[in-house]
């Protein structure tokens, strides 16, 4: 038999005729490369106890009658507004600076589906993390009117769990973008805290970026949110800031995921 023979009985396989991993297991497999290594597992132990620490200070810091839930769950949204995008830079990251991509990729060759887990992952796991804050924000509201003769005001109503959740989740999609731009854990963190001071740097000397900074800047757009006090502008002007920072990276970091070149070394 010939070799042209041989291939012609030989059955073509494509990507299209093996079988696709389930999105389901692509979530978890997600999910547990977020723990699964020192860097992602030791991030959101600091998480956590960061957030009890703020939580501690506040509940025999601040004056009683400032000790309610609303002012509790405020004082941990800045601990963790800085960390959890970096949660999501270290998702992507991840793969190259530790070579698991070879893997990843090769059993699941469809990227777009490993990008779509990854973020359905982060968003899961930011989700748990922002939980947990609200918890342990209850947890000092209770001791905070048991020790301390606080307020005790449980008021904060379904659009403060809102804005908390808009908050912390679109942090974490930006880190989860700039990983992918950047595909450097180094060079993401590093751009995600250099990109407020670089603005504000812009804001103080350049007149115009002041006027603009309501629309396009996303520290800016995003302290209604901190301060529960959202309207139709407030949002409008956060989708302005957030396809910008946001979703404009997102799609340039998935693209360029899409397209480079797998290295073993």
């Amino acid at each position: 038999m010939t070799t042209d023979a041989m291939s012609s009985a030989l059955p073509r396989l494509s990507v299209q005729d093996t079988h696709q991993v389930p999105m389901s297991r692509l979530i978890r497999v997600e999910l547990r490369k977020l723990v699964d290594t020192r860097s992602g597992r030791w991030l959101l132990i600091a998480i956590a106890i960061i957030t009890a620490a703020v939580v501690t200070i506040f509940l025999f810091a601040a004056p009683s009658e400032e000790l309610t839930y609303s002012n509790f769950v405020n004082a941990t949204i800045i601990p963790q507004a800085i960390l959890l995008p970096i949660l999501g830079i270290l998702t992507v990251t991840s793969e190259w600076g530790q070579r698991t991509g070879l893997v990843t990729f090769t059993l699941e060759p469809h990227r777009g589906r490993i990008v779509v887990a990854k973020l359905v992952a982060v968003l899961l796991m930011g989700a748990v993390v922002v939980l947990v804050a609200l918890v342990l924000a209850a947890v000092g509201n209770v001791l905070g009117a048991a020790l301390q003769d606080g307020n005790g005001s449980w008021a904060f109503g379904v659009a403060g769990f809102v804005d908390v959740y808009a908050l912390q989740l679109i942090g974490v999609v930006q880190g989860l973008a700039l990983g992918m731009l950047i595909m450097n854990s180094a060079g993401a963190i590093v751009t995600y805290f250099a990109i407020p001071t670089i603005w504000g740097i812009l804001t103080g000397t350049v007149t115009w970026f002041a006027q603009i900074g309501t629309w396009v800047d996303l520290n800016t757009t995003t302290i209604p949110l901190s301060t529960h006090e959202m309207d139709g502008e407030a949002w409008l002007r956060l989708a302005v800031a957030v396809s910008i920072w946001v979703l404009l990276p997102l799609v340039l970091g998935w693209m360029r995921l899409l397209r480079r070149e797998l290295k073993s070394a």
